[in-house]
């Protein structure tokens, strides 16, 4: 039966997010009535600028009182889409201390400071749901939450970011330098007018600190993120990967060591082979690989940005939550019990593709190879090319076996003061193997 009086809903934020969530709890009311076992009613919508058009939306609900509409105590669920630390984090506490349980889509904060939300919740006994917070609309945190919770996650890799994911895609389809595609990613409404944290990996980084905490049950924070961007992947280095039969992404990947007593996670463009999965992964499309003990390898792949795709997210986070409510539960809390600690980048092993600007004289490659030889880095492959341009240099590109990170840096370190090498032209690592 069908409790007839209904749940009230606070939204905080109407942008591009906000803005399509409300049109669909009005548009779709029945239906999503009829799937939790009671109407869901728009009782407030915070803003701030409240003399904007919103098109759908009762203006008598309009607010710029944010604090006042979560302490109303008639409130059963706040969805945040603000964005950022605060008032985000304030507004989403008081929530669960007049009542209220929360839906966000803030990956910044649950990054940042996800710790303090998790307490809170517990502290009131409400839920805290943000499936919208990584990877748009494709169902994730919740399998990872929930789906897998019997099982060991060993690693997750993936593509978290449309934004890079557009503009690596074009380098690789067209030749298009670095600059071109960004352009070509801005004018099609892919990137930001600033686009620093898409393409510095701040973006990505928030999403690789959620997605290692719940997938290894320990508290990793965004700042244990190795980042790098991909502002210096050129379009020679998309050249090069096509002759290895690879591609270039700009990767999240999250281990749990060999040893189980450790974990990393990291953001950074890297090589992969056009055999993985991911490689097909095109235009603004977001697909993560998930390594599981006993499930294996599953993949989950989707629209990882928008309006639409973000909304659908945290309507599905509402469903859940409301259904709590009047079952008088709660969902999934954090689960941090592992508490391992995050090892820095120098201890992860991979591989590397390093191309060198040397000398185009006898014996450099000697040389190249016994400063590798002296820092335990083991060479797979080397290519050398005279360039003919009378300059007397010649390109060297050195593939590696895998090894730690720190013996890589020792290593490229120790070239630097070669006098034959004139410069290393790029370092990218080569994943998915």
């Amino acid at each position: 039966m069908m409790r007839t009086r209904p749940l009230k809903v606070a939204l905080l934020g109407c942008g591009v997010v906000g803005s399509e969530v409300a049109r669909i709890m009005t548009t779709h009311a029945d239906d999503l009535a009829a799937r939790i076992g009671a109407p869901v009613e728009l009782a407030g919508v915070a803003v701030r600028r409240p003399s904007k058009v919103r098109e759908g939306i009762d203006p008598a609900l309009i607010t710029t009182d944010a604090t006042a509409l979560v302490k109303r105590g008639d409130i059963d669920v706040a969805i945040e889409v603000i964005g950022g630390i605060e008032p985000a984090r304030t507004l989403i506490t008081t929530a669960f201390e007049h009542g209220a349980s929360v839906v966000s889509a803030n990956k910044a904060l649950l990054a940042e400071d996800g710790a303090t939300l998790y307490a809170a919740a517990e502290q009131h006994g409400r839920d805290l749901y943000f499936e919208a917070a990584v990877a748009g609309a494709i169902p994730l945190i919740r399998p990872l939450r929930e789906s897998l919770a019997g099982d060991k996650v060993n690693r997750v890799l993936g593509i978290v970011n449309g934004t890079t994911n557009f503009i690596l895609d074009r380098m690789d389809s067209s030749g298009a330098g670095y600059s071109e595609a960004l352009d070509e990613a801005t004018a099609l409404g892919y990137a930001e007018a600033d686009p620093t944290a898409d393409v510095e990996g701040f973006d990505a980084a928030a999403k690789a600190a959620i997605l290692a905490g719940i997938a290894f049950h320990t508290r990793v924070r965004l700042d244990d993120v190795h980042r790098e961007g991909l502002t210096e992947v050129t379009a020679a280095d998309m050249a090069s990967a096509r002759r290895m039969g690879c591609t270039v992404k700009l990767l999240a990947i999250c281990e749990r060591a060999a040893d189980g007593q450790s974990v990393t996670a990291r953001v950074h463009p890297a090589m992969i082979p056009l055999s993985h999965p991911l490689a097909s992964v095109r235009e603004a499309y977001n697909a993560v690989f998930v390594e599981a003990e006993a499930a294996g390898r599953l993949m989950f792949y989707g629209p990882g940005a928008g309006g639409s795709p973000t909304a659908s997210a945290v309507l599905g986070d509402l469903v859940a939550v409301c259904r709590n409510k009047l079952a008088e539960a709660t969902g999934p809390g954090e689960s941090a019990y592992t508490q391992l600690p995050v090892s820095p980048m120098g201890d992860v092993v991979t591989r590397y593709h390093i191309s060198l600007d040397v000398a185009d004289k006898p014996g450099v490659l000697a040389q190249v190879a016994t400063v590798f030889a002296e820092h335990g880095v083991s060479i797979d492959t080397v290519r050398q090319q005279g360039r003919h341009d009378g300059g007397g240099e010649a390109s060297l590109v050195v593939v590696t076996h895998r090894a730690p990170d720190a013996a890589l840096s020792g290593t490229v370190e120790a070239l630097r003061k070669l006098d034959t090498v004139r410069g290393v032209a790029s370092i990218m690592r080569v994943e998915g193997e």
